[in-house]
């Protein structure tokens, strides 16, 4: 019953927020780069508060009743350097293979000397095609990437239900519930990065708002297995709350803050940091 509870919360966070954002990005085909850059950071405040101030301060909870040993503090920096290295090299890889598909591209149609006339009497054609085909390939390789990403950021729902002593009393209250309403939130965004360029390559508005909520789907098997590691014992919960920790954290610091501040370089994502992060602390705090 407490798995499938999980399985519950997790689609909805997962699945149905990526979707929403397809649906979104279905109708409106752009987006307030201000508002989604002051969502982005609102979002990356309420997670970072959430792992400091909840799920890295549960194993030390645990530490200082007796019941784990003295040197769980750098049990927990190790699980998260592992966490956070994890899902960088992940982002790594998948940038290499944006890089490389872009240039793949680009190298369909070179422009020499010799046909230099024809390519200005088709240059509107052949512009159009490109990129169409480009911003397709993009859909797809976007699609890929939240994908996988959405693995360790249900992780991090999963591993918070497993510290939590009555699942199905605290189903709906907890770090577990916050984590998965900040993911599902900031799945919209990253559901109108994906549905967009898709239909602007040629798929349909209907396939691609499929396929966008698709990529929400590893949320739940991430969960899952963040949820009964975490159950084994109390050192792998320990090492699945660090773990998840260090993935939110480079969710945090390495795509939510970055985009917020590419999209508006202003004062005003800063100070919605700052919102979020009181929002947070009230929230595990009640």
């Amino acid at each position: 019953m407490e798995y499938l509870a999980i399985i519950i919360i997790t689609f909805t966070s997962g699945v149905v927020g990526t979707g929403l954002g397809g649906v979104a990005g279905a109708i409106l085909r752009r987006d307030s780069h201000k508002i989604v850059s002051l969502l982005l950071s609102f979002a990356a405040g309420i997670m970072l508060a959430v792992v400091c101030f909840d799920l890295m301060s549960e194993p030390i909870e645990l530490m200082k009743a007796g019941e784990l040993t003295k040197w769980t503090p750098l049990i927990i920096v190790a699980a998260v350097v592992v966490g956070y290295a994890v899902v960088c090299l992940l982002n790594f890889f998948i940038d290499k293979s944006t890089n490389h598909e872009v240039k793949h591209i680009d190298a369909e149609h070179p422009a020499t000397a010799d046909d230099l006339d024809e390519l200005i009497h088709s240059n509107h054609l052949e512009t159009h095609k490109n990129e169409r085909s480009h911003l397709f390939v993009a859909g797809l390789v976007m699609m890929t990437a939240i994908a996988l990403h959405n693995l360790p950021e249900g992780m991090v729902v999963g591993a918070s239900y497993a510290s939590t002593p009555d699942v199905l009393a605290n189903l709906f209250s907890g770090s577990g519930f916050i984590i998965a309403i900040v993911i599902g939130l900031h799945n919209i965004p990253e559901g109108m990065a994906i549905s967009v360029p898709l239909i602007s390559g040629g798929m349909g508005k209907t396939k691609a708002t499929l396929l966008t909520a698709l990529s929400g789907l590893p949320t739940v098997f991430g969960a899952l297995l963040g949820f009964a590691l975490g159950g084994i014992n109390k050192m792998m919960l320990v090492l699945s709350l660090g773990f998840a920790s260090g993935a939110m954290l480079y969710v945090v610091f390495g795509e939510l803050l970055p985009e917020a501040i590419l999209m508006w370089k202003s004062k005003l994502p800063a100070l919605s940091l700052f919102v979020g992060l009181l929002a947070g602390f009230l929230l595990v705090m009640f």
